[in-house]
């Protein structure tokens, strides 16, 4: 079969299976593992959108196909595929490394064959990454289905010339051009976000049911999500989606939310296959008060059967969660506090409220029947000291007893890992918020990506902690931590023993290494060499349980009569489009802006 676009996730580094990386603690608090192999949720609406149009998208997950297999062989994969165009996503930084690796793999498999990039961080590096032979297009902003089919009825024409399409990077000869960035829908509700439809059908019409996996275990634990928003209302300084960083990084001056309709519809549609939660990301307070009592009225009007996640970024009335409480029989709540410090709060801009609002909010949720509460610190962030980050555990004990030991609340420490988001407030100006970034360019995250260990990785210090200070105050917190959890009962001794151990093991490592940095070439290889098998089995989990972070699943799947259905509707839509684009009654050209 011949693609019109084929979307490839890269893994963080490549290859991963074979360089001694000790990432510690990065990817602890996300479901994907340290090559963060969990894709954007874009693809899957680029995909969707495109094959409505009657062009044939795949995605294949590359990281977790070399996760799942050890053996498996990404060039002989890569060199089989035959399609138009490839895409790759440079969202978030990490990949710098892997992403551009796969790019010169394509290039050099098939050197006729244009390559595109995507993603948050590909438009903030857009120019440089125009510098390497191997990409061709970078597509900016952050929705980027129609400007996409643009660019592939372009080179479907055989044009040379690209000047009409908006947000797009690309050579004229050796000449770098950057067309001018003026598409920003306000309007978000003709994509979708993910497109679960796209993926179901994806399996079925290209048989094969690995390439388009989220993530290594959603077999096991099938999370969904649903994105509620583009933009941002609010301005923290080290996020790379404040409103700060989308005004800069994607022209867009305003927020953008998905209509409640639309939203309810994707639920809806969920839990047809899955019985999983479903994850709302971004606070739907940023809508107003209208826009959530609509949302919450169309809940209540629905058989909800899956628990519903919701985030939330600031201090929330006990209406609030009465009303969610009417309205969806399940729900949990996740909360990035950062800081128990209510001036480091008040600093950054999460959470800007006294710790007693902190604490109102969450008895407030239990009070109104919250299944489970997340509540999330940081290390590395502005105006925190090595004791001000211990105090975040201490903080922990303090909303426990306040809380009357409620087992629902769930407490983690991680590190600002491994960069300092490009955009952000402190990354544009490091010196106003109390920053020293060790990387500024693209090959610079490239280079940090291959160090030894998590520590050299961090792209940034701060005025009040050094990188050295920032690993021993996230461990000595973990400690800390887990110490305190065990008191509680919050987790099992069997559990507390292993994240005690992994602790206690990764701070070895962390001086190992060091030792290791200090001898020539060829010993530094060979006792990295050897330390590599031990650092793999520590990797992951390193500070927190590995189930710590799962949401109750009863049942991960819905009855197969239902998925039945699902599959017969998607190939009845996917035999009547291909009929209507054969009649031409879907003209892919004439779509606009």
């Amino acid at each position: 079969m011949v693609y019109d676009l084929v979307l490839i996730h890269p893994p963080t580094v490549f290859d991963f299976r074979k360089e001694m990386l000790f990432t510690g603690p990065i990817s602890d608090v996300v479901p994907s593992s340290p090559v963060f192999e969990m894709y954007p949720i874009g693809l899957t609406s680029i995909g969707d959108y495109l094959e409505r149009f009657g062009l044939k998208v795949k995605i294949i997950n590359i990281a977790n196909r070399m996760l799942l297999n050890p053996h498996f062989d990404v060039e002989k994969k890569l060199r089989g595929i035959k399609t138009k165009a490839f895409g790759i996503d440079l969202h978030w930084l990490p990949h710098a490394h892997g992403s551009i690796e796969i790019a010169k793999i394509l290039k050099l498999l098939h050197p006729d064959v244009p390559v595109l990039f995507g993603g948050l961080s590909s438009r903030y590096f857009h120019k440089e990454l125009l510098e390497y032979p191997c990409i061709d297009f970078v597509v900016r902003g952050d929705t980027t289905e129609k400007l996409i089919l643009m660019l592939l009825n372009a080179l479907a024409a055989g044009k040379k010339e690209f000047s009409s399409i908006p947000n797009l990077s690309w050579r004229r000869g050796e000449e770098a051009v950057h067309n001018p960035h003026t598409y920003v829908p306000d309007d978000l509700d003709e994509f979708d976000f993910p497109g679960y439809r796209y993926i179901i059908r994806s399996v079925f019409k290209y048989f094969n049911l690995l390439d388009p996996l989220p993530y290594k275990g959603w077999f096991q634990y099938p999370n969904t999500a649903i994105l509620t928003s583009k933009g941002c209302t609010y301005n923290c300084l080290i996020c790379g989606g404040s409103k700060d960083a989308y005004l800069q990084n994607c022209s867009r001056k305003r927020i953008a939310m998905r209509s409640p309709h639309k939203m309810l519809e994707d639920i809806a549609f969920i839990q047809r296959f899955s019985r999983a939660p479903v994850f709302l990301l971004n606070d739907i307070r940023q809508g107003g008060k209208e826009y959530v009592n609509e949302f919450f009225d169309g809940l209540a009007k629905m058989e909800l059967k899956n628990e519903l996640v919701f985030e939330l970024f600031q201090y929330v009335d006990e209406e609030f969660f009465a009303r969610l409480h009417k309205a969806v029989p399940k729900y949990s709540v996740q909360i990035t506090l950062e800081s128990s410090d209510e001036e480091i709060r008040r600093f950054n801009g999460k959470f800007n409220c006294s710790n007693k609002k902190v604490i109102d909010t969450l008895q407030y949720a239990m009070k109104h029947g919250c299944a489970k509460i997340d509540l999330f610190f940081m290390t590395g962030i502005p105006k925190q000291s090595y004791q001000s980050a211990i105090d975040n555990v201490r903080f922990c004990e303090l909303v426990h007893n306040e809380c009357g030991n409620d087992p629902r609340l769930s407490y983690f420490i991680a590190p600002l890992a491994p960069f300092l988001d490009p955009g952000s407030p402190a990354f544009e100006n490091p010196d106003a918020f109390g920053y020293k970034k060790f990387c500024h360019t693209l090959e610079d995250f490239r280079e940090a990506m291959l160090s030894p260990s998590w520590k050299y990785m961090l792209s940034y210090e701060t005025d009040s902690m050094t990188r050295d200070e920032i690993v021993r105050a996230t461990y000595d917190s973990a400690l800390l931590l887990n110490r305190y959890k065990l008191k509680y009962g919050l987790i099992s001794q069997a559990a507390y023993d292993e994240i005690e151990y992994k602790i206690t093991k990764s701070i070895e490592f962390m001086e190992r290494i060091d030792e290791l940095l200090e001898l020539p070439e060829e010993d530094r290889s060979a006792g990295m060499a050897l330390i590599k098998r031990e650092v793999d089995e520590v990797n992951r989990h390193s500070i927190c349980g590995k189930n710590e972070l799962k949401w109750e699943v009863q049942k991960r799947y819905a009855h197969f009569i239902s998925l039945g259905w699902i599959g017969l509707e998607l190939l009845a839509s996917e035999i009547a489009t291909d009929i209507k684009c054969r009649l031409g009654k879907i003209d892919r050209e004439s779509v606009t802006l």
